[in-house]
């Protein structure tokens, strides 16, 4: 047998002489001309006929056999000499050759290799309207799709990462079929695949009830036995605290609305409070601040510090800062309920220091003398002011780079804590603005108007937005100031001096009260089949 280089020289060889007589062939009278005329010019493309079928077919065999037999390294290389030969015209038909050779069903060939859980875990990655496509390619699609549990794991992967679709599958009770470890625990696949465009068709309708105001109202009755007037709240799933103008607190079933405890102790109004799982606690016009037991409703410490009332406070992870009207701040180190120390006083604010926010770099506080200042949580030195307000400043609240605060000017602002900008001044509002809060969609604020207004969030932010398209709706309901509220993803839960506390449900709003209009805030897939 000859050497594979003398074979490959022989073989380039022959395919020389056949360019050869190619050419030769050119020459004669046989050869056909297609002529074409592109961008102006004129082109031409030679087709040229074979002098010989035979002899063609007999070096083509040749070539063929002295391939065969060279190594796959040789194969390559040859080929590559003999497409480096190619014009481009050749070279584009060499490519629509080999295109569909290169192309893979990687997600069948898969699990013929046993890799079935590589292609489940491929096509976990799709949205919703990804996954509808891909179950469309071909059977074997649809059966990784179905046995993988795919849809389950769409709608678990949105439950763990957005607050609306957990809230919901706790509401809705569908919870209950997710994160299971066997499948056999479960419904099939066909259930969360028309269990999805539910979800959205819910979600789609809280959006829309935001923004076109429906809402299902409950009402609560605080009946104070003297002042009348609810200062401030806070509630979860099970309850609502809050702080009455009487020197009260009470507790109230969030279910049935009935008055769960009342705590007493302080001797003016309850001005302030928050709680987690295991204290509340209260500030009051008596100048003090009293920890209890969330559970009990037992005193377990007063702090007498501040000379004023005590009219705004905060702590979380150990930290507590509290502000006063006597235009003071204390930062706290709170070990537990009853070790409670006083680590600095900030002063620097030349009127009462009605609200204070915080996070691990900065604590915000706002003043009745226009301003916001900003100092640092680790070392407690003064950082900033914000100056832009016309009037004294009731409320704000602090979040990443934002802070969003309103005053007696009537106006709510929207600030850059690093720089100081101002970046949007929302005016609507016809009397002092008393509470704000905002998450990362909307602006929720009351005011002593008696109205709540829900703002655009996103829209706030972006400059190119009109003054006009800011305001989504205005909510009116209470007959007195509004003092505080919170909501989330599904209510916004309101107090005020008229005595009552309102939960303004975006969730389970009564059919009658839905109609065809929506405008969605949201864009999300829906799913038919």
């Amino acid at each position: 047998m000859e050497p594979d280089s003398v074979i490959e020289d022989k073989t380039i060889e022959l395919m020389n002489t056949s360019v050869m007589e190619d050419q030769n062939e050119d020459e004669s009278p046989k050869k056909s001309t297609l002529w074409q005329i592109s961008n102006g010019t004129s082109s031409v493309i030679v087709s040229r006929k074979r002098p010989s079928e035979g002899n063609y077919q007999k070096e083509k065999d040749l070539c063929i056999k002295y391939f065969d037999q060279w190594s796959e390294s040789d194969q390559v290389e040859f080929v590559e000499h003999l497409i480096s030969r190619m014009c481009h015209y050749q070279h584009g038909h060499i490519n629509s050759y080999l295109k569909p050779m290169l192309q893979r069903d990687f997600i069948t060939a898969l699990p013929e290799q046993g890799l079935d859980h590589i292609a489940e875990n491929i096509l976990s990655y799709l949205d919703a309207r990804s996954l509808c496509a891909a179950e469309l390619v071909c059977k074997e699609w649809q059966r990784v799709i179905s046995e993988g549990m795919l849809w389950k794991k769409l709608i678990e992967r949105m439950v763990r990462t957005d607050p609306l679709w957990k809230g919901l599958s706790e509401r809705r009770g569908w919870d209950q079929y997710l994160f299971k470890n066997r499948p056999t625990d479960g419904p099939p696949n066909s259930f969360y695949r028309s269990l999805y465009p539910k979800i959205i068709q819910d979600i789609e309708t809280i959006e829309s009830n935001w923004r076109c105001g429906r809402h299902n109202l409950q009402r609560i009755q605080c009946r104070s036995e003297n002042s009348k007037g609810v200062y401030c709240l806070q509630y979860d799933d099970e309850k609502i605290i809050s702080g009455l103008r009487d020197n009260s607190i009470k507790i109230w079933d969030k279910t049935s609305l009935e008055c769960l405890k009342v705590l007493t102790g302080h001797t003016g109004s309850v001005l302030c409070l928050q709680y987690d799982e295991r204290v509340i606690v209260t500030g009051s016009s008596d100048s003090t601040v009293r920890v209890w037991d969330v559970n009990t409703g037992e005193v377990l410490n007063t702090l007498i510090h501040h000379n004023e009332a005590v009219l705004h406070l905060r702590f979380s992870n150990g930290l507590m800062v509290t502000c006063s009207k006597d235009r003071s701040i204390a930062v706290w180190d709170m070990a537990s309920a009853t070790d409670i120390t006083l680590r600095r006083v900030l002063v620097g604010h030349r009127a009462a220091v009605n609200v204070v926010d915080f996070d691990d770099k900065y604590i915000v506080s706002a003043s009745g003398d226009r301003t916001i200042k900003v100092w640092s949580t680790s070392t407690c030195e003064f950082v900033r002011t914000l100056n832009g307000h016309k009037r004294g400043i009731a409320c704000l609240q602090y979040r990443d780079r934002l802070v969003v605060s309103g005053s007696s000017d009537n106006t709510i602002r929207l600030w850059d804590i690093e720089c100081g900008a101002c970046l949007r001044v929302l005016e609507g509002h016809e009397e002092l603005v008393r509470c704000i809060r905002f998450d990362n969609k909307r602006i929720v604020s009351g005011a002593y108007d008696g109205k709540i207004k829900v703002w655009d969030l996103q829209a706030a932010l972006d400059p190119r937005a009109p003054a006009s398209t800011l305001c989504l709706r205005t909510l009116v309901e209470h007959s007195g100031r509004v003092f505080r509220l919170q909501f989330d993803e599904f209510q916004i839960i309101s107090s005020s001096h008229d005595d009552t506390i309102l939960i303004w449900d975006f969730l389970n709003v009564p059919p009658s009260a839905q109609n065809e209009t929506r405008s969605p805030s949201r864009t999300y897939t829906y799913i038919s089949r």
